[in-house]
């Protein structure tokens, strides 16, 4: 990465490390595994716990993984394993800096939960790892653990169809590097969901900023925060040199798959808005911004429609709750 970047790259850091830090300790594996069949490569849970009526949160032992993860259900009303009806799924995906709660996050710092309790969907939370990246690492050409995208739309799916009625009308949202997952999910696996939404995502990851900061070094910040025994370039290599990986994984250069997918974009531009309590740059806003309305205005070259909603306002979870109150109920039009 060049030179001018260094400083910006702290100055991001400093806000992943205030994500990671409030972490907390991650749900245990326990109680007896249900019943249900595990998904075709042998990945299966192995614990359940409902701490509230509509929340079911599972532990998959995942071969693809080197660790058990982590999904949390919302549960639609009528629920049960019993009938012999499905329900769609909407797919809600964290960012980076969440840690082994990365499932929770979304209970955690939205109100999710008040919001679908009576949606006729299941609401699938998945773990997405402590950097975010929702991707199959390439580590060096070798493949490998972690995979995640195999876990979310391979092994967790398959799970969650066999032993927790989930059915085949998906929809999928995310924010910050979450936003870049749903958005990459949604294009590389055509047909698999019907709309998908970014809040401040970084959905152009070769967009290039010599005198500041761009995607690969938000890439780099997550993986020496969140996988510190890992090197950032085991995620798809370096930019430059392994370019084409680089662009198999990036929403910009994938829009044109998108096409007959709902798409919705938003993004704060960096500055104060109204949840903020004190004036002042968000870099890594600033950065969402930039990279969502490229994204946006590819889509638009190439007629694809999408929908967008471009404030004022910082990387926070106050904006990201107000702007999925604002997406959902065109998410679940789609699928509902």
């Amino acid at each position: 990465m060049t030179g001018g970047n260094m400083g910006l790259r702290g100055l991001a850091g400093a806000g992943f490390v205030v994500l990671v830090a409030g972490v907390t300790a991650s749900i245990a594996a326990g109680g007896t595994a249900p019943p249900g069949a595990p998904a075709d490569d042998g990945a299966t849970v192995v614990g359940e716990r409902r701490p509230r009526r509509r929340v079911l949160d599972l532990a998959v032992r995942s071969p693809v993984l080197d660790r058990v993860a982590h999904a949390r259900l919302l549960l639609p009303p009528g629920w049960s394993r019993e009938v012999s009806r499905t329900w769609p799924v909407l797919w809600l995906l964290h960012g980076a800096g969440a840690g082994r709660d990365g499932h929770t996050a979304w209970s955690d710092h939205s109100d999710i939960e008040e919001l679908t309790e009576h949606a006729d969907v299941i609401v699938v939370m998945p773990d997405g790892g402590p950097c975010g990246n929702y991707t199959d690492w390439w580590n060096r050409g070798d493949g490998g653990a972690p995979k995640w995208e195999t876990f979310h739309l391979a092994e967790l799916r398959q799970i969650l169809e066999r032993g927790y009625r989930a059915g085949p009308d998906r929809a999928v949202a995310g924010q910050a590097m979450g936003g870049l997952g749903a958005l990459a999910y949604a294009a590389r696996h055509r047909g698999l969901f019907r709309a998908a939404a970014s809040f401040s995502g970084p959905v152009h990851t070769l967009h290039r900023d010599p005198a500041g900061l761009d995607v690969a070094d938000l890439v780099e910040l997550g993986v020496a925060i969140g996988a510190p025994s890992a090197d950032w370039t085991d995620v798809w290599g370096d930019p430059d040199e392994q370019r084409v990986v680089w662009r198999q994984h990036n929403p910009y250069d994938l829009a044109d798959r998108l096409a007959g997918v709902r798409v919705h974009v938003s993004a704060g531009d960096g500055t104060a808005g109204p949840f903020d309590p004190v004036p002042g740059a968000d870099v890594l806003e600033a950065l969402a911004h930039t990279v969502s309305r490229e994204f946006a205005g590819k889509l638009q070259k190439l007629g694809i429609p999408v929908s967008t909603h471009f404030y004022r306002g910082t990387h926070t979870w106050p904006y990201w709750r107000r702007e999925l109150r604002a997406a959902l109920p065109a998410l679940l039009a789609e699928i509902t």
